[in-house]
């Protein structure tokens, strides 16, 4: 297998499953045990690895609640918020975000509605870009949250979020971002950010654990999802799973000392399989080329007569994808593209291919072969 599919997911790093094993069957205590050395053991673990976690981003420790994954983390800062803002009282009931978030933004965003909030979904350009002057304009509205994500998973797009994040603060709004796609892949400050999810295996570290950044000074509150043991200064309550935890750790802190590094070697592979594909298929469009997206994203529209689909059928061995993970069921065409201004054809010739740290260089020369060998078939079959 040919593994061009790192914005799906990545493989666990080797570093962060050594880190994880002993807490599997050596260290096995609960981490919230008081009382004895086995519960404060795993205390310690989970504690060194928030630190790592919150140095990734700037942040502090005691601002990193674990969650179960960036699903789970954007959940709670959306709805957490909102519900907190409404016990308040006040106007406060527009909550804004953009076309092309993941869908367990936009989908937490839409069920504020029937809790009486203003879902307000703003579009994007053809480069994937929010318009600042679009967000300034929504937020003459009294806002109560403000979701736009760092980097998106289908394109690799990276918002200007300096600038989105100080106009919805400046509007008495809260800010979250959705960082998982960037997490690990670009630098991160949590500057002038309210609330920030993450996700651990989009940088080399298991499935099953995110974290959510809640900023404390001024302290952002929210109110739980769901009721329990108080666990996470009471946002998330739930015995958290050390070893994934360890792992989550491990991948942040690999991740802070590799970055500048990895960055370069992955943008020279991105280039490589363009360089070659544009060869393979002239007139090949990059989506949003215009914009700065993350290192390793492409997501490409081919020309016409070449089918994302069929090209996918004819080289099995090579992974990519013509959308998000986690949207891979539907039939219809991304929504992140079609929001962007593609229409259904369009957005039929699209792949996303994204090369990551374990990508190799002979890899690249081999899903070109699959690339040349499709492009052969579907020109015979036309």
């Amino acid at each position: 297998m040919i593994y061009l599919d790192n914005q799906a997911t990545t493989r666990c790093d080797p570093e962060v499953v050594s880190a994880m094993l002993p807490w599997f069957s050596e260290h096995y205590g609960n981490p919230h045990s008081e009382g004895h050395e086995a519960g404060a053991v795993a205390s310690r673990a989970v504690e060194k690895a928030r630190d790592d976690i919150a140095g990734l981003i700037g942040a502090t420790s005691r601002e990193i609640i674990f969650t179960s994954g960036a699903t789970e983390a954007n959940n709670l800062a959306i709805k957490g918020a909102a519900r907190h803002i409404a016990r308040l009282g006040g106007d406060r009931r527009r909550v804004i975000t953009v076309a092309t978030e993941h869908k367990c933004v936009l989908e937490s965003v839409r069920d504020l509605a029937s809790e009486g909030f203003e879902p307000v979904i703003l579009p994007v350009s053809r480069s994937g870009l929010v318009d600042s002057d679009v967000l300034e304009q929504a937020l003459k509205v009294p806002t109560a949250l403000v979701s736009i994500m760092t980097a998106n998973n289908e394109t690799g797009v990276i918002q200007d979020i300096g600038v989105l994040s100080s106009l919805s603060r400046q509007a008495g709004a809260l800010f979250h971002t959705d960082a998982a796609q960037a997490a690990g892949k670009k630098a991160l400050t949590c500057a002038n950010i309210d609330l920030m999810s993450l996700s651990a295996h989009k940088f080399y570290g298991p499935k099953g654990v995110g974290a959510l950044y809640v900023r404390h000074r001024p302290r952002v509150r929210l109110h739980p999802l769901f009721s329990g043991g108080g666990q996470e200064r009471g946002l998330r309550s739930g015995t958290l799973p050390t070893p994934l935890v360890v792992g989550f750790g491990e991948a942040a802190r690999l991740a802070r000392s590799w970055l500048p590094e990895e960055t370069c070697r992955i943008e020279k592979l991105r280039e490589q399989i363009l360089a070659g594909l544009e060869t393979l298929f002239p007139g090949l469009v990059v989506n949003g080329a215009d914009a700065e997206r993350l290192p390793g994203a492409l997501n490409l529209m081919f020309p016409p007569g070449y089918e994302a689909r069929a090209l996918m059928d004819a080289m099995p061995d090579v992974a990519v994808s013509t959308g998000s993970a986690c949207t891979s069921a539907a039939i219809t065409p991304s929504y992140v593209l079609t929001a962007m201004g593609l229409d259904a054809k369009e957005a039929a010739r699209c792949l996303r291919l994204s090369v990551g740290r374990f990508t190799s260089t002979p890899e690249i020369v081999q899903a070109l072969d699959r690339f040349g060998v499709a492009a052969r078939e579907a020109r015979s079959a036309s």
